[in-house]
């Protein structure tokens, strides 16, 4: 194929391919010229021009097929257009020549229609260039067309059409005889040619005046013709040609004088007229109405109707949404005219009536729901109000005149019926849509939305009854504050009018959907409604006996309302069980015997009563087993099924009763039967075995009535057949946007699909899947349907004895009828069967014995070969799940023989279209049938019948077919691969386009086709890479196709590959493809772009977006296609915009996931422009929102200022991008910014710091950083938190609290010390603002709570009276919940109210933690600060005054807070309390919550309790438990505090406690919640939870009482500990970790304490009494044995060892051993493991404190080991000196060991130090490993351990000669480093070692230390030091040795002073030297002349005995002293002089 990558065709290669390949190569070599050309030199072009046309037009003879024609037209137009036109004429003539030719053959067809082809793209490109010739051409044609068949009138439409558009207006002299000849073409009995020829007619209209003046009644009677028998692509392209041509004849303006005098302006009463009368009379056209009456036909042919309705919605799309808005009432008025009675034609059926009222529907749906936006959506709901008030009025002066001439008015009221169903349903949907937006409109008093709607309950007619039900329902789902209100209202209307029939139905329907209404209600209703509605169901169910003439609506509303109860779910239901299930039992029968007597009594009416009551029953009953399975409990299913047996009893007798009555009981007997069926199909069929007999006989006749006369296929079929074969039945059954009017074309002409009179107990159910209203089906049909149902589950468990009996009357039932009966039999016996093989192969049961198989096989085949292609697809996969449940392959094998043979023998299109796809089927369930001869076999049969060109149908059944054994035959498929692509390419490049559905199948193959290929694409052989472009030429191919369908299949085959080889897929021009196709007509189209684009951005984001870009700049033709706007806000505004049109579900979401993944991977880089889109969107509900309702009366005067002007907008901005995007949008747009902000998190810091960002931005401007947009960000936060949207108000309030969060600690370059949100207090207090108004819905209230305490925590604004705004709003919502759940409104669940007072109590947890943790941190820094300095404290006043006013702010209401908050621990307790304790919880529930709602107010607790744990236990250690006597509280608060009784039941408890008791309960309500949160967190529980209850028990153990308890009750404190070292073993965190350790650390510290007092009270007691008989106190008594699981001790070491080991596996004894841990490497812990190990080891040194000597003998060791293990491990030299914080932990941990009392304890003495000296081994043993390891190991740090052990131990540990001796070494060699900084510390250790007050230990080392100090003293005369370092040792050597001589005995002292004088003046320069010395010489200079002077005076003797001795000596310390004083003198004139360098470097950690 490379070979075809040419400017000229390479015959050479062309010319030695097959026939075949031939074709492809030419495809392949024009679709790169295609390329190729617009970007090839002009020259390069001129210079092969010749030969190329040649090559060209000499295709055009070679018969090309369709898609090659088009290629070859589109070359030689491009050719002509950029090179040479001088030979074009021969060109056409060529083409024109071609097309005359007298050849009819059908091998000459394909030249002809390629001349056709070719002369309308060169006429398209080249236009008017082309002078006058077109007359002749067109000419031609149109003669060609008058015998050509359906292909060529087919593509000289087309062609007529790219002529017509290339000429534009030159073209007026043909205009009328092409429109001549389009119009035969519009009625053509071709689809395709119809398609053509609309499409040509509209491009006509664009200069033909007349089509849309003189002539537009004839246009529109010709399109009216068209609809007739047309399918859904004909109904699309007309009505789009209807709808313009009227919109033109509306919008046109007459200019020019020339044109016609009788030109005349066409009104819209007119238009509409037109469009009316085709709606209404179809296409007999105006005059020839009599014409129905010779036909004997009355209603219009619906496929007329249903395009009408499509041209409607065109029409206005044309004109758009502003003339919408204009003209709506014009147009409303017209369109409900339609249904009114004016035509009663129209609505003479039923029918009839239900098909026009859902046209009506649709067009009001799609034009305002659709085209406006929110603003003219509620304008259009007064309007639709007002229609619906004028209406009321007709009704009520009709029903008041019922003296006069009632016939008249009766008929009047049913005629509004229609239009008032239309209009309340379309004012509901528009509500609906709305959501909380709408709620202006209804509080608007002058429109009365509610009162129109509740007036029309009461209308004589059922359906508008049912239908305002379901618009309230509408307006309770889009405003869950109206629910209790209606609920309420209509309650009372139904027992204030029980004697209205109308109004007892019209209410309890109204009650019903309001019911139905709640689950969709995010806040549901108070509990106590369901007992008020229970109530009055009971009531109308009693008294529906008292009057007859109305006991049938009395005795349906009453288990109407039962039913509809029962939805919301087991918390409300189980309160009523026992009522209901006493009514249950009353309505049957209680025996046979009381059924007999019933049938003997009674007449019709009674009858009727009784048969709607049980109905009724029965739907209430399946309503409780389907919304309340958790309460069907064995008992109640027992009691469920005691009537059972009676009902089933009734329905045997159902036909009896019938015939007895008369026809009257026809649809109650019905309802009776079907409600019967829901009901058993939803009980478990074990429960009613003994009826099985009985039901099963009933089944069976209902499936076979002959009667039956409707077929109902159409809605029982499609569930049952696979979803990818309903492809094969065309687009009826396909999701399209026009399924809601379509699907009555597909029901036929019995039915006009469902509606809610039908069944009003459907009116509180789920709705189905995409539809608005619920539509059930006549009872006759939901008969079948239901029976079929439950047959499937029946049939599944009946014996398998039984099942042959059952099978064999279906069958024979089916024999017995004849024609379209026996078709509707078999119909419905198929789908029961099939029904019932998806059981068995659910629950994997087997069919039976050999006869049933048999039979079961007869009654598929015979379907197979049905004549409706939807029973054939159906039987196909019957017989492919009855192979399925056989599961027996012979069988199997046996069934495909059966099709093979048949398919070999059969000639019909039916039998051959079934068999194929039963072959492709039986794959399907079987996984392929393992043997290769079968699959070649099928695959052999399918291939012929592929190629049979004589019928379209076959072939697509049979590509279809083989398509499905492609992908389920897996890898046995891969020998046929390249047959079947060869294959697949050739049908693709010859098969006509009008064949759309074989192209479909053909694109489905090659999709199978790339997916079993799969990665294998990606491969560079020649034969992949063959493979690879056949499939890129088959999706080219497909792209060119003009069916969208087909364009979808080569979509998803682009992303197929593009899935699999990326590299070979062209992206450019697949994303250019999917930006034309963003905004098809197709629905599947459409889906499938976003689907491929949701695909390509995971991968590509960036260079899609770039080439959609791209894309639209290059494009020279205007390209936009409608509604797109890509070249100004990108392919994401695009889709942002589509989203915001688009209303199919799934669409939806894949827009919203395509987006997200655009927006993770290039929001950092395209920054503003993401930010702008969201912007723009959300800057609708600005414009939309007059002055958001802040009401600032509250606020001082200065406060309304800067609030107003935060709200006033520039409101005169340009045109937005998005006009009026819904609500649903913006909220996703507020959820992208959410996005935005957490990948710029993680993007970098520079987002969040302006400084840097400014920095950076200025180095490059091209950078863009969040912080600079922060203005927006705020900016956006408010729109969306101010909105009427209370969902946008969410995610406005969630946006606001993100960027509170993230940007709080943001410093303001310019103003330092403060905040850069600081300027935003403003904005951010008036989003809060609103959401505490009291109208506002809770959930939005709490989130506002969250936002209040994150920004007063965040610290951003520092000045009291500025927080008090915010602080004034958690005071209010403190308030209310101060006035306790009793004043609660009555509006929402309970629930909702726990879950606001929750939200609240948390905000000022939050609040109150943050003011008492900023008051400590400014504690500890003012301590600080004092130690420092005091110049400091000034500055300290201020920052305080903020803290503790936050403090303050709190304090005023922390006596009502800490109540509240206990309150609501005691909840949270009861609430976390196991099941089985259920029965001790308080019966009227807790504080917050009450017992009904238990459930519900559940996770509102596990959400706040952490925050408010903490909050409390901060106020108890805050006021250190001791309590304040409320009374005496009272007087100190500014508010009155919540009655006393809130946390205390009075009843339970004496009427006193003591502080004592009081204290006690809080401690243990605190533990006890920890421990069990502790104990088990949930894997999902979060971190902050986690860290707050560790926060809250280390407040707790803060203050001295709590940690007497826990230090007094050991258990406690064990179990606690066990508890702390599960948590540290599941959770990683180091936060929670360090935080487990404090806790730790404070239960030691309480132990201590109590040990220390218990000790010191029994000193006390015993003082008199002998030292040796005081008790041992402490763990390990006298014993030293500890417990495990009882001793506190051995639950910390545990712990620790837990940290340490985990931290340091070396530290295992266990692992040491192993050969893993020995290679000895040291660790450098991460800073949070160093920090655990340093705090675990502060915890070890505490332990012995709180053992008895003997015990802490025994834990001795073990804290040796670790301690020094940790030591050993880490000490590692670090870079600077500085010890490892574990180091220093370890020494620190090693001096409180060994300085510990234990070790001078009488009884533990001799052991300690036994143990003591064998750790000092330990130490000393570190040097003599390995002799590798001794770089790495620090001397300093065991230096500094050996000297720790020589200070803090008692001397008789160090002092036996060979310890000592050892240590002494050390410090020997350590002396001789070259390292100086290992110098310096060690001299320094020496120094504190020398001063040891006890000789014996310090002498030794003196004695072998010091005369080496001195000599390396000595040497440095020498070398003076370099650095330094070195001049460090030097002076810390000196200072060593200073101090010896302070220590020495009198006697050596002088020795020692002689020894160290000379060396001091050694160091001494004379003034010349002292210029040019170095640093360091200087230095030392000036600390030696320092030195002499202080020791001269001090011995003053040796000093001068030595100066006389030395003359030299003399000279040079005079000199010294004498430049001292004169630099003095200069310095002092100058200023202070600076301090000695020495002081500053100290041991970072003095140890000793």
């Amino acid at each position: 194929m490379e070979l075809a990558h040419s400017l000229l065709l390479n015959e050479e290669a062309y010319n030695q391919l097959g026939e075949f390949q031939k074709a492809e190569f030419i495809f392949e070599w024009l679709q790169f010229l295609e390329k190729l050309l617009p970007v090839t030199s002009k020259a390069d072009i001129r210079e092969n021009q010749k030969k190329l046309v040649e090559q060209l037009t000499s295709l055009l003879n070679n018969s090309p097929g369709p898609p090659t024609r088009r290629l070859v037209a589109k070359n030689l137009a491009v050719l002509y257009s950029t090179g040479d036109t001088f030979s074009v004429y021969q060109t056409i003539d060529k083409c024109n020549e071609l097309i005359r030719s007298k050849d009819d053959s059908p091998s000459y067809l394909p030249t002809k229609l390629a001349a056709v082809v070719c002369l309308g793209y060169l006429y398209k490109k080249l236009g008017r260039i082309l002078g006058n010739s077109f007359t002749d051409t067109v000419g031609n044609v149109l003669k060609a067309m008058k015998n050509a068949e359906s292909q060529g009138r087919y593509e000289i439409m087309l062609s007529l059409q790219n002529i017509l558009n290339g000429l534009g207006a030159a073209a007026i002299p043909c205009h009328r005889d092409i429109y001549k000849a389009a119009r035969s073409c519009l009625t053509d009995r071709s689809m395709a040619v119809r398609c053509a020829a609309a499409k040509c007619l509209l491009e006509l209209q664009n200069e033909a005046v007349f089509m849309w003046s003189t002539d537009l009644d004839s246009v529109v009677t010709l399109c009216f013709k068209s609809f007739e028998g047309s399918n859904y692509d004909v109904r699309l392209a007309v009505s789009k040609l209807l709808g313009m041509v009227l919109a033109r004849a509306l919008t046109s303006k007459q200019t020019t004088a020339s044109t016609r005098h009788n030109f005349r302006r066409i009104s819209l009463e007119e238009v509409m007229e037109l469009l009316g009368t085709g709606f209404l009379r179809g296409s007999c056209g105006f005059l020839r109405a009599s014409g129905d009456i010779l036909k004997g036909t009355s209603s219009v042919s619906r496929d007329v109707r249903v395009g009408v309705t499509q041209a409607y919605v065109v029409f206005v799309s044309t004109l758009g949404a502003r003339w919408l808005e204009r003209n709506f009432s014009a147009f409303l008025s017209h369109i409900l005219d339609l249904v009114s009675q004016s035509h009663p034609k129209a609505i003479q059926s039923q029918m009839d009536a239900i098909g026009c009222r859902r046209c009506v529907s649709f067009i009001l749906r799609a034009t305002v729901g659709g085209l406006l936006g929110e603003k003219a959506q509620i304008a259009a709901a007064k309007e639709i109000c007002q229609a619906i008030w004028k209406l009321k009025k007709v009704v009520d002066a009709a029903m008041s005149d019922s003296n006069l001439e009632t016939r008249i008015s009766t008929t009047d009221v049913t005629a509004s019926q229609h239009v008032l169903v239309c209009a309340l349903q379309e004012l509901g949907s528009l509500i609906h849509g709305l959501g909380t937006t709408a709620a202006p409109l209804l509080q608007d008093s002058s429109t009365g939305v509610l009162e129109a709607v509740i007036s029309v309950i009461l209308h004589p007619s059922i359906s508008v009854r049912l239908t305002a039900a379901w618009c309230l329902r509408c307006i309770a789902v889009a405003l869950p504050s109206y629910v209790s209100l209606l609920l309420d209202r209509c309650i009372e209307r139904l027992s204030a009018l029980k004697s209205s029939p109308e109004a007892v139905t019209g209410y309890s329907f109204a009650v019903a959907a309001l019911l139905g209404a709640v689950k969709h209600s995010p806040l549901g209703i108070p509990h106590g409604k369901g007992k008020v509605i229970m109530t009055v169901a009971e009531d109308l169910l009693c008294s529906a006996s008292q009057n007859s003439r109305i006991s049938l609506q009395r005795t349906q509303a009453g288990w109407l309302l039962i039913a509809a109860l029962m939805t919301l779910g087991p918390a409300v239901v189980q309160h009523h069980l026992p009522r209901m299930l006493l009514l249950w039992k009353c309505i049957f029968p209680s025996s046979p015997k009381d059924l007999e007597t019933e049938k003997t009594r009674g007449d019709s009416f009674t009858w009727q009563v009784t048969l709607e009551g049980r109905a009724g029953a029965l739907c209430a009953i399946k309503s409780f087993v389907s919304h309340c399975a958790g309460l069907l409990t064995d008992e109640v299913v027992q009691r469920l099924l005691l009537p059972l047996p009676s009902a089933v009893d009734l329905l045997t007798q159902l036909s009896s009763i019938y015939k007895s009555y008369g026809n009257s009981l026809k649809t109650s007997s019905t309802v009776f039967r079907h409600k019967l069926y829901e009901l058993l199909a939803v009980l478990p069929p074990k429960t009613y075995e003994g009826s099985f007999c009985a039901v099963l006989k009933e089944l069976v006749a209902d499936l076979t009535v002959p009667d039956s006369q409707i077929d109902a296929s159409t809605f029982l079929l499609p569930p049952l057949c696979h979803e990818n074969d309903l492809l094969l039945l065309g687009p009826l059954l396909q999701e399209t946007d026009h399924r809601f009017i379509e699907e009555q074309l597909l029901l036929g002409n019995s039915i006009a699909g469902g509606s809610l009179e039908y069944d009003p107990y459907s009116i509180y159910e789920k709705v189905a899947k995409g539809d608005s209203v619920p539509k059930p089906l006549p009872p006759g049909l939901s008969v079948i349907s239901a029976a079929t149902r439950l047959f499937g589950v029946m049939f599944s468990h009946v014996a398998e004895s039984h099942r042959l009996q059952v099978l064999e009357q279906l069958l024979n039932s089916i024999k017995q009828t004849k024609g379209s009966r026996q078709q509707i039999v078999q119909l419905n016996v198929v789908s029961a069967f099939s029904t019932s093989l998806k059981h068995l192969a659910n629950c994997k049961g087997s069919l039976g014995p050999e006869e049933v198989r048999r039979s079961a096989l007869t009654l598929v085949m015979g379907a197979l070969e049905s004549n409706n292609p939807l029973l054939r697809c159906a039987a196909a996969e019957c017989l492919a799940r009855l192979a399925q449940v056989v599961s027996d392959s012979a069988f199997t094998a046996g069934l495909a023989q059966v099709s093979f043979d048949k398919l070999k023998s059969a000639r019909d299109v039916v039998s051959r279209t079934g068999h194929s796809l039963a072959l492709g089927c039986l794959y399907r369930y079987l996984g392929g049938i393992g043997s290769t001869q079968h699959l070649n076999a099928c695959v052999g049969i399918l291939y012929t019948l592929s190629q049979d060109s004589t019928s379209p149908d076959v072939q697509a059944w049979a590509l279809h077919s083989l398509s499905l054994i492609v992908d389920l035959a897996g890898p046995l498929y891969h020998v046929h691969v390249e047959p079947t692509l060869s294959l697949v390419l050739m049908l693709l490049l010859t098969v006509p386009p009008a064949y759309a559905e074989v192209h479909q199948s053909l694109g489905r193959c090659l999709n199978a086709l790339i997916t079993t290929l799969g990665p294998e694409l990606q491969g560079s052989s020649t034969t992949v890479s063959a493979l690879r472009t056949s499939c890129l030429l088959g999706c080219a191919v497909m792209q060119d196709n003009p069916d969208c369908l087909v364009q979808a299949q080569a979509i998803s085959c682009l992303q197929q590959l593009h899935m699999f080889a990326p590299r070979h897929v062209n992206l450019s021009s697949l994303v250019s493809s999917l930006c034309v196709n963003l905004c098809s007509s197709y629905l599947l189209l459409r889906r499938a772009v976003v689907a491929c684009l949701r695909q390509l951005v995971q991968r590509e984001a960036a260079e899609v977006s770039e080439y959609a870009v791209a894309l639209v700049k290059e494009s020279r033709e205007d390209f936009t296609p409608a509604g797109v706007n890509i070249r100004e806000i990108g392919l994401e505004g695009a889709l942002l915009g589509l989203l915001d049109k688009e209303l199919d579900q799934r669409l939806c979401q894949d827009i919203k996931e395509t987006l997200t993944h655009m927006l993770t991977s290039m929001a950092v880089e395209k920054l503003s422009f993401w930010l702008k889109l969201c912007k723009d969107v959300l800057a609708a509900s600005a414009d939309f929102n007059t002055v958001a309702s802040v009401d600032t009366t509250q606020e001082e005067e200065t406060a309304k200022v800067d609030d107003a002007s935060v709200l006033t907008s520039d409101s005169d901005e340009r045109f937005h991008p998005f006009s009026n995007p819904r609500w649903s949008t913006r909220v996703f747009a507020a959820e992208c910014v959410c996005k935005i902000i957490s990948q710029c998190e993680n993007a970098g810091s520079a987002h969040f710091d302006i400084t840097l960002a400014q920095e950076r931005k200025q180095r490059d401007s091209r950078d863009d950083f969040l912080v600079l947009h922060l203005a927006d960000l705020i900016r956006m936060a408010f729109m969306a938190a101010t909105d009427h949207s209370d969902q946008l108000r969410l995610s406005g309030l969630q946006t606001l609290l993100i960027v509170v969060r993230k940007f709080a600690a943001v410093p303001e370059p310019e103003f330092p010390g403060h905040v850069i949100l600081e300027q935003y207090q403003a904005n951010v207090g008036a989003a809060l603002r609103p959401a505490f108004a009291p109208e506002t819905p809770p959930d939005v209230t709490a989130k506002a709570c969250q936002v209040c305490s994150a920004w007063i925590a965040s610290g951003v604004v520092s000045d009291l009276n500025d927080l008090r705004r915010v602080h004034q709003l958690l005071v209010s919502s403190l308030v209310k919940v101060q006035a306790g759940k009793e004043a609660q409104s009555q509006q929402y669940s309970e629930s909702t109210s726990t879950m606001e007072i929750l939200a609240v109590l948390k905000a000022w947890a939050e609040v109150y933690i943050v003011a008492v943790e900023k008051q400590k941190n400014q504690r500890d820094a003012h301590n600080h600060c004092l130690k420092i300095a005091n110049p400091a404290e000034e500055s300290y006043r201020d920052v305080t005054s903020s803290a503790s006013g936050l403090l303050d702010l709190v304090q005023a209401d922390l006596g009502t807070l800490s109540k509240l908050w206990l309150a609501a621990l005691q909840d949270f307790a009861l609430l976390t309390l196991p099941s089985e304790y259920a029965s001790q919880l308080p019966a009227e529930g807790g504080t917050f919550y009450t017992a009904e709602t238990i459930e519900n107010a559940r996770p509102h607790y596990y959400h706040s309790w952490a925050l408010i744990l903490y909050a409390t236990a901060l106020w108890l250690t805050s006021t250190g438990f001791i309590v304040v006597d409320p009374d005496e509280g009272v007087n100190n608060l500014s508010r009155p505090v919540t009655p006393t009784t809130m946390c205390q039941d009075s009843s339970t408890r004496p009427l006193v406690k003591s502080p004592e008791d009081v204290n006690t309960d809080r401690f243990h309500l605190i533990l006890g919640i920890s421990v069990e949160f502790l104990c088990s967190p949930r894997s999902d529980a979060a971190m902050e939870n986690i860290i707050a209850c560790l926060r809250a028990l280390q407040a707790l153990f803060d203050v001295p009482w709590p940690r007497s308890k826990i230090g007094g009750d050991q258990e406690l404190g064990v179990e606690l500990l066990n508890v702390l070292h599960r948590l540290i073993l599941t959770r990683e965190s180091p936060d929670i970790q360090l935080a487990a350790l404090e806790v730790v650390r404070l239960i030691l510290f309480a132990s201590q304490e109590h040990v220390k007092e218990k000790r010191r009270s029994a000193e006390v007691d015993d003082g008199a009494a002998e030292k040796e008989t005081l008790p041992e106190f402490g763990e390990g008594k006298d014993t030293g044995g500890l417990v495990p699981g009882k001793s506190l001790v051995f639950a910390t070491l545990e712990l620790c060892v837990c940290i340490l080991v985990r931290q340091l596996p070396q530290l295992n004894p266990k692992l040491t051993c192993s050969p893993a841990v020995q290679s000895g490497k040291h660790l450098l812990l991460s800073e949070d493991g160093s920090r655990l190990v340093a705090a675990a080891l502060v915890i070890l040194s505490d332990v012995p404190a709180i053992c008895s000597p003997e015990g802490s003998v025994s834990v001795l060791p073990t804290i040796l080991y670790l301690i020094i293990g940790v030591l050993k491990q880490t000490a590692v030299k670090l870079r600077d000196g500085q010890l490892p914080l574990t180091v220093a932990a370890s020494l620190q941990a090693l001096k409180g060991l060994l300085s510990s009392p234990m070790a001078r304890a009488e009884k533990s003495r001799t052991a300690w130090t036994d143990l003591l000296r064998s750790a000092l081994v330990t130490v000393l043993d570190c040097w003599d490993q390995v002799d590798g390891l001794l770089q790495e190991l620090d001397e300093v740090s065991l230096l500094t351990a050996i000297t720790v052990f020589v200070m803090s131990t008692s001397p008789e540990v160090t002092t036996i000669e060979c310890l000592q001796k050892r240590c002494i070494e050390k410090f020997k060699v350590t002396l001789d480093s070259k390292d100086s900084l290992v110098q310096y510390k060690c001299y320094q250790l020496l120094h504190s070692i020398f001063q040891h007050p006890n000789k014996t230990v310090s002498y030794p080392y003196i004695h072998s230390l010091a005369p080496s100090i001195v000599r390396k003293l000595q040497e440095t005369e020498k070398a003076k030091p370099e650095n330094a370092a070195e001049l460090q040792v030097i002076q810390e050597g000196i200072k060593v040795v200073t101090a010896l001589t302070a220590t020495a005995e009198e006697e050596h002292r002088a020795h020692l002073v002689a020894c160290l004088l000379p060396i001091l003046i050694s160091f001494l320069l004379d003034e010349n030297a002292l210029v040019s010395a170095t640093n360091s010489a200087k230095n030392l200079h000036e600390f030696a002349l320092q030195n002499l002077m202080q020791i001269g005076p001090q011995y003053s003797s040796v000093f001068k005995k030595l100066m006389a001795s030395s003359p030299t000596m003399k000279a040079r310390l005079e000199s010294a002293v004498k430049g001292n004083q004169e630099s003095i003198k200069v310095k002092t004139a100058k200023h202070a002089k600076n301090p000695g360098k020495s002081s500053s470097i100290q041991l970072k950690t003095n140890f000793l």
